[in-house]
């Protein structure tokens, strides 16, 4: 909106408004096609928003998208400023629809029996574990269930000789479950993420499966996938082969997990989840080899285009490598990445942008709008943002090209710019990904720098190149050589990740930040990699106050378990653990990062480490003034209603207070997981389903198994 069309309107606007008319409509104009990548952000908000509501939306609001795509053209024509602001809500309207369209045609929720019997179904997937294998199964039944509408997805016994392969027919006797509740109000919903992958339950086998060979169809690629997993793993044996399998098919199962925890604390597990790093390895080996073949045949080289067909040749292995490692989300961006800048190769435009990693991420967030909440799409997105905007940034301070050198020193020069180019990159990457790990893992690799600048050249000019050339010999048999040389690169990788990981302090356990806290960094660092002027400082201070937030914002001083079985305090600088029989080691860990502790120290029987005391039969915790829990060992709450704002116990608690708030094993069976706040004005108590609210994938409260609610049955570990 230009100050023209102000004064037209006939009203005597005051002075204030219409220079901040101005300065705005000016601040837009200045920048040009850089506000195109904003539209990607907007579509992103609105799947963020869809997410982020308590209960389902009507699905008319999907309807809302196409008015305000056909009114920002329309808008365009007289109001720029308008029209832009427009244009984002239609983004953010279709991300919105997007998501509700995506939860909406998911298969129905499944209801596995409670207790084991004779599972069968079509391999649709093998998965090697370090002992035994997991078999995902199409059409499965149970009993005289099914078939069912989701997959399935059953451990086999370590000693079992089967071998299923896709497309095989397996019969087995075994215990499934539905997917899990998140550990913790706030954590990952694992259901969430079962509902859009189409995932239905999963468990482990009681007894041998049986076969039956070729009885059903396969996905694409499924039986090349796993055989090609089973050739490297049979030829590459131990860890090493895991990770090769890894790397060539996407498989991380096999990775023993001694080996997977040194990658991840050494900084190296991006090295493990293909990404734009191997896709570019891939297409960029196709694209000098294919470049060789046609320079040394002169009928080719005098009339072909040097660099078309190599890079449709590139494009073409990139996708074939893509469908073998499973569509995952950073292949999907690499992928698409890849064909907007062959195309802008081929146009004779710039390859890497801002716009082409946006129309990348639009992509992704239509085809698989729930992958916006998942660490996978938000640190792969960061870090070549951050790679873009920085080489934009620093492009005129490096060292421009000079005249003529000598061959010593033009290679000490050419070497110089590459470690330079490997710090830099590292450097970038890491500070762009740190808010997002962060926030999903609560820990900080302090040394991932220097683990990268030896373990991303050996991956990129040993180990990937050595695997494509596994790859195609492998039809011909002729491939042990290359997957040895490929061995023998990912030996000295993990040689490298067991070292990093071991210096003291590689993997800082930090608080994570808050949910609120990484939107605003992520508003903070788009703001600072997609804006053009001055203006894009201020996002800074916003990535900084983001990241304060895991700082300012108290966690919880009571973690409960869905099982009550693990319970986890928080007395001033101490964590203390009340682990039950079969209490899971995994939602330990995970209460351990909510609190950003390394480990947790187990609840005395008799002892007062302020503000917790204990005796035998409970613990009294009071961080705050006037009000306190009361955490029950044993013993009815007889006479004891009075002592506490909350009462907590991993038993049934009869009788029930009528002054306080209870939290007991019933508690969370049917309201899933608790976190307690103790504060001057009161307890907060949180369950896991208020929290989530009424979604398709959060099922409803649990029918009791008789009259007066039997106990409920314990977990499957």
């Amino acid at each position: 909106m230009s100050l023209s069309h102000i004064r037209r309107s006939g009203f005597a606007w005051p002075a204030w408004p219409v220079a901040a008319v101005r300065l705005l409509a000016g601040t837009f104009e200045r920048q040009g096609e850089a506000l195109a990548p904003w539209l990607a952000v907007a579509l992103g908000a609105g799947v963020l928003l869809y997410f982020a509501g308590s209960t389902e939306p009507d699905p008319a609001w999907r309807w809302l998208a196409p008015p305000l795509i056909l009114a920002a053209p329309l808008a365009a024509r007289r109001h720029a400023l308008a029209a832009w602001a427009i244009g984002l809500a239609a983004a953010a309207a279709l991300g919105f629809a997007a998501a509700s369209w995506h939860a909406g045609r998911a298969p129905p929720a499944i209801e596995p029996p409670r207790t084991a019997g004779m599972v069968s179904g079509v391999v649709q997937a093998v998965e090697l574990l370090p002992e035994g294998r997991r078999i995902t199964l199409g059409g499965a039944r149970a009993g005289e269930e099914g078939p069912y509408p989701r997959l399935v997805r059953v451990r086999l016994r370590a000693d079992d000789p089967a071998r299923p392969q896709p497309g095989d027919r397996l019969t087995v006797r075994a215990l499934l479950r539905a997917p899990s509740a998140p550990t913790h109000p706030g954590a990952w919903d694992f259901r969430r993420a079962a509902w859009f992958s189409g995932l239905g339950a999963s468990g482990f086998a009681l007894g041998p499966a049986s076969i039956m060979p070729g009885s059903g169809p396969a996905p694409p690629f499924a039986a090349t996938r796993a055989a090609i997993e089973a050739r490297v793993t049979a030829l590459i044996p131990g860890p090493a082969g895991a990770i090769a399998a890894a790397l060539l098919t996407g498989g991380q199962g096999a990775i023993p997990p001694p080996d997977l925890a040194a990658m991840r604390d050494s900084g190296l597990a991006h090295l493990l989840s293909v990404s734009g790093l191997h896709i570019a390895i891939v297409m960029g080996v196709s694209f000098g080899l294919l470049r060789f073949i046609i320079a040394c045949v002169p009928a080719l080289a005098l009339r072909s285009d040097g660099r078309l067909w190599p890079s449709l040749g590139g494009l073409v292995a990139g996708g074939a490598y893509m469908l073998l490692t499973g569509l995952q989300v950073p292949m999907l961006r690499s992928f698409a990445m890849a064909a907007l800048v062959t195309l802008g190769l081929m146009l004779g435009r710039r390859a890497l942008s801002p716009r082409v990693l946006a129309v990348a991420a639009a992509v992704v967030l239509l085809v698989q709008p729930d992958a916006v909440l998942g660490p996978s799409f938000q640190m792969s997105f960061a870090a070549v943002l951050a790679l873009i905007a920085g080489y934009e940034a620093l492009r005129p301070l490096l060292p421009a090209p000079r005249g003529r050198q000598g061959a010593l020193a033009g290679l000490a020069r050419r070497a110089a710019l590459v470690l330079l180019g490997l710090v830099l990159t590292s450097l970038l990457a890491g500070a762009a990904t740190m808010p997002f790990g962060l926030h999903h893992f609560g820990r900080a690799q302090l040394y991932g720098m220097a683990a990268n600048a030896v373990a991303v050249p050996l991956t990129s000019l040993l180990v990937m190149p050595a695997g494509m050339l596994a790859l195609a010999l492998m039809p011909l048999g002729l491939d042990a050589w290359p997957l040895a040389v490929m061995g023998w690169g990912c030996e000295a990788v993990l040689a490298v990740a067991r070292l990093v990981a071991a210096w003291p302090g590689a993997a800082l356990p930090m608080r994570p930040i808050p949910a609120g806290g990484l939107l605003v960094a992520s508003f903070g660092f788009l703001l600072l990699c997609l804006w053009r002027g001055r203006w894009r400082l201020l996002g800074v201070p916003v990535m900084a106050a983001g990241l304060a937030a895991g700082v300012m914002v108290r966690p919880p001083d009571i973690l409960i378990s869905a099982d009550a079985r693990v319970i986890m305090l928080r007395a001033g600088e101490e964590v203390f653990l009340l682990r039950g029989p079969g209490g899971s080691a995994f939602v330990r860990d995970a209460f351990l990062r909510a609190f950003g502790v390394p480990g947790a120290i187990a609840l005395p029987t008799v002892g007062e480490v302020p503000p917790l005391t204990c005796t035998a039969e409970a613990c009294r915790l009071a961080p705050d003034p006037g009000v306190a829990a009361l955490l029950i060992r044993s013993g009815a709450t007889a006479g004891r209603c009075g002592e506490a704002a909350v009462l907590v116990s991993p038993e049934p608690l009869r009788p029930r207070c009528h002054d306080a708030v209870s939290v007991d094993r019933f508690s969370v069976w049917r309201e899933g997981p608790h976190a307690i706040w103790l504060r001057p004005e009161g307890a907060i108590v949180l369950s896991d389903r208020a929290h989530r609210g009424d979604r398709p994938w959060v099922p409803g409260p649990p029918a009791p198994r008789s009259r007066g609610e039997a106990l409920p049955p314990a977990p499957v570990e």
